[in-house]
């Protein structure tokens, strides 16, 4: 069984979906964490409140843009200044837009980019430091089956996917020798919010019921026919945190249902 009390988390994009799982599972072996993200600031509350409660551990509350390199680095600077430290860091704040190439818009591509690859690469530059002063750290990214594979019209997260895992992988050489790991996980569809949008757009397109949208969405990526779910996503991180896991290093790990399988 993995302890993790004493450690501190902080876990990006953490107000609902994989994050939340993220910080929940973390939080169930004993680490204090530092959740993030854009939300009804009373439910954010009420999550927050909520972790310390049901796992008896701190969690804070940092609002931080992070789409910014100025709010990537205050969330960091915040959260060791609140808990003294940082242990583990995931990296999983993330938003989508779909348009094919040439109708892309430059500032949804701008904004991905910035959220999904530069604001992992501030906020490990950040608390590498204070990983390396304590001796020992956890970084782990989200990236996603698009970080492996591609599909049409997402050109932006499909490109910052991509470029995630090889920072995960630049990371983990520069820190091979010592007991600090980097590592990234790659799902394939998790029903969360961002998800949920997407089955809602292909029923309203295609005037199908939601149901039969979702089973289209799956069908024709994921051949297990069901989604990865949060929870299995925050166990693997789990995993990844502890003694373990040690000479785990620069790997992309899949949950996908068998879609790169293909």
């Amino acid at each position: 069984m993995t302890d993790l009390k004493g450690r501190v988390a902080v876990v990006t994009g953490s107000t609902s979906g994989i994050g939340l799982a993220v910080a929940q599972g973390l939080a169930a072996k004993g680490a204090d964490v530092v959740i993030n993200g854009f939300g009804d600031a009373a439910a954010i509350e009420t999550e927050r409140a909520g972790i310390e409660q049901k796992y008896g551990v701190k969690a804070w509350y940092n609002g931080a843009d992070l789409s910014v390199e100025a709010g990537v680095k205050s969330l960091i600077k915040d959260a060791v200044a609140k808990a003294g430290k940082i242990d583990i860091l995931v990296n999983n704040a993330g938003i989508q837009h779909t348009a094919p190439v040439e109708s892309f818009p430059t500032e949804k591509w701008n904004l991905i980019l910035s959220l999904m690859l530069s604001a992992p690469f501030y906020a490990i530059q950040e608390a590498l430091p204070v990983m390396r002063k304590n001796g020992w750290g956890r970084i782990i990214n989200i990236a996603s089956v698009h970080g492996l594979v591609a599909s049409m019209q997402k050109a932006a997260y499909v490109s910052a996917k991509h470029g995630l895992i090889g920072l995960t992988k630049v990371v983990a050489l520069e820190t091979a020798k010592e007991p600090i790991t980097c590592n990234a996980i790659c799902p394939g569809w998790v029903h969360t919010p961002l998800v949920q949008k997407q089955i809602d757009d292909i029923a309203a397109k295609q005037g199908i019921s939601n149901d039969e949208a979702r089973d289209k969405l799956l069908s024709e990526k994921q051949p297990s026919g069901a989604f990865t779910k949060p929870e299995d996503i925050a166990a693997m991180i789990v995993f990844l945190c502890s003694e373990h896991a040690q000479q785990m290093r620069g790997s992309s790990w899949v949950q996908d249902g068998g879609w790169t399988a293909q």
